[in-house]
Order: C-alpha cells, then structure tokens, then sequence
C-alpha cells in the first residue's frame, strides 16, 4: 500500500494522521481545517490503553504544537509504545499515572515534566519509553 494523499485538500501526500479519527492530512493548515468540525475519536487503542490502566480517558482534544517536525513520533513508534507490556504495566502505577496527568493539564507543562524527572519511576518509564521507540531518524 502506497503513500496516501490528504483527506481534507485532497492533492498533496499525507504526512500525519489525526490523532482522533486517524484521518491522513498533509499539513497544519488542513489539520486545523480539519478540526472546524468535531470527528469521531478511534476507539481501538484507545480502549486497550484504558483497559492497561484500569482508568478512564478523557476526551481532551488539546492541541499540540511542535516547534521541530523531527520531533513528532511516527506511528509505529507510537503502535509499538501502545502494544508494549512494560510500559502498559507501569502505566497501573496510580502515582505515575497521577505525574502524567499533571504534565498533561499543567499550564507549564514543560516545568512540569522537569519536576517530574526527579522521580526514579517517572524516570525510568520515560528510559523504557526511549529504547521501545528507538533512535529518531
């Protein structure tokens, strides 16, 4: 199966997926054209994460900006972070869990995550989470 073009403007090559309905877009500007409209989350792995959790997801739909392109994960990296037993596993630390959660709604979520860098377990779940996707091209 070769490269799929953008499902919004429909010319150029995808580059992303959406990370609610997986949709194949190019760019920032059809993402953001995209998002005009509400879409349907994708229910796959987003069940089998609450289920290695034992909690429920929110419906976030916070956007997330990346200064460098180089560093967005590509999606078997994020599919071999999801299928992975040791990360799954230590996602059912309430206390992991609870310092992800606050990186994730902090409004300085990058001071956040450097206190959260202290903590041994954080720590090392973020090791695991760097030698399951490997080195970025």
């Amino acid at each position: 199966m070769g490269p799929k073009n953008c499902e919004v403007c429909e010319e150029s090559q995808s580059k992303y997926k959406c990370p609610s309905c997986l949709i194949p877009y190019c760019s920032l500007a059809c993402f953001k054209k995209h998002k005009e409209i509400p879409c349907a989350k994708s229910n796959s792995v987003k069940e089998e994460i609450i289920d290695a959790t034992s909690g429920s997801a929110t419906n976030d739909d916070k956007p997330c900006y990346v200064d460098e392109q180089h560093e967005v994960l590509q999606e078997s990296q994020l599919q071999s972070v999801a299928l992975s037993n040791e990360i799954r596993d230590s996602l059912r630390d309430e206390k992991l869990r609870k310092l992800i959660h606050n990186i994730d709604s902090s409004a300085d979520p990058e001071n956040e995550l450097d206190k959260a860098m202290a903590d041994e377990e954080f720590r090392l779940f973020t090791e695991k989470i760097l030698s399951t996707i490997g080195p970025q091209a």
